[in-house]
């Protein structure tokens, strides 16, 4: 597969791919705060039938970071800028949850090009009808506002090297008892090597500050009503067992010709394609293929 850096209209985009003008396309977009290699593991069970594509969206790994821009919009449209330097004509779309997001936007607006996609993410708003939290004007200022306390309280950590992060976070995941090897090149490139010589984070606090702020306002029903190709929805053992997730999961799913809805075990938010790549990707790979017989055979 060739990685290189592209430049688009107004901004780099790293990506990987190999691309077959006899294989149909298939589009990884990685979560927020993740970059590429966290497909490491998937990747490899499509290679043989599929051309591949995954990039590091605007604001995340060895992409560009520009001051703003953050929209889930924003990001589509790099993609779908990207994926017309590519030439490529339509594609099917995996999406963890950002990148379901950006996936989501992709479809919407570009109907034509998505042949079906997987969400992984984007089975609720923050706010509102479909929201997490529900109430009056007042409270949901006042709520945006203790969380927006939280994002500049943040702090923009540093490390001497990638060793000394990467150790952290091993350590960290082998106490949940989630570690594994998947995990590696996705944490190596997590980092970002600074003028001194130290590193810090990719996903820089302005940038997850923006998206956050702007995802607080996304009604993703009004997208889902503009989707025409299936979707596959992923949802993770905790989002199941959340009621308020499953009704609004359910109510974005109703707005769709068709969909599935499948539940990997054990599955957690965003982590499932490290943890059970196997699991996760299949589950991908066999929704793609049904609909790349359908169309193959029309």
């Amino acid at each position: 597969m060739i990685e290189e850096i592209i430049q688009l209209d107004n901004i780099e985009i790293n990506v990987r791919y190999a691309l077959d003008p006899h294989k149909p396309v298939v589009l990884f977009i990685h979560f927020s705060g993740g970059n590429l290699n966290m497909w490491d593991a998937v990747i490899p069970q499509f290679e043989q039938e599929y051309s591949i594509i995954a990039p590091d969206v605007r604001g995340h790994g060895k992409s560009g970071k520009p001051l703003t821009g953050y929209h889930i919009d924003d990001m589509a449209n790099d993609i779908y800028l990207l994926l017309q330097r590519l030439n490529v004509e339509q594609c099917h779309v995996v999406g963890s949850s950002m990148g379901a997001e950006i996936g989501l936007s992709l479809a919407a607006s570009h109907p034509e090009l998505v042949r079906s996609l997987i969400c992984e993410g984007a089975m609720y708003n923050e706010f509102g009808e479909y929201g997490l939290f529900n109430g009056t004007g007042e409270e949901i200022q006042r709520r945006k506002e203790e969380e927006q306390t939280r994002l500049a309280e943040r702090v923009e950590r540093v490390f001497k090297t990638k060793e000394e992060y990467v150790e952290e976070e091993r350590a960290e995941l082998t106490q949940e008892g989630l570690w594994n090897d998947n995990f590696l090149a996705f944490l190596e490139n997590s980092l970002q090597q600074l003028p001194d010589g130290n590193f810090t984070y990719c996903f820089l606090n302005r940038v997850r500050t923006e998206y956050v702020q702007k995802y607080w306002d996304l009604k993703f029903e009004q997208y889902y009503k503009k989707v025409q190709c299936p979707v596959l929805f992923l949802p993770s053992d905790e989002e199941w067992a959340d009621e308020k997730i499953r009704s609004s999961l359910h109510s974005f799913a109703s707005l769709l010709d068709e969909y599935e809805i499948e539940r990997i075990e054990n599955s957690i938010h965003a982590y499932v394609w490290m943890l059970l790549p196997t699991a996760a990707g299949q589950a991908a790979k066999r929704f793609i293929s049904k609909y790349e017989i359908v169309k193959e055979g029309n």
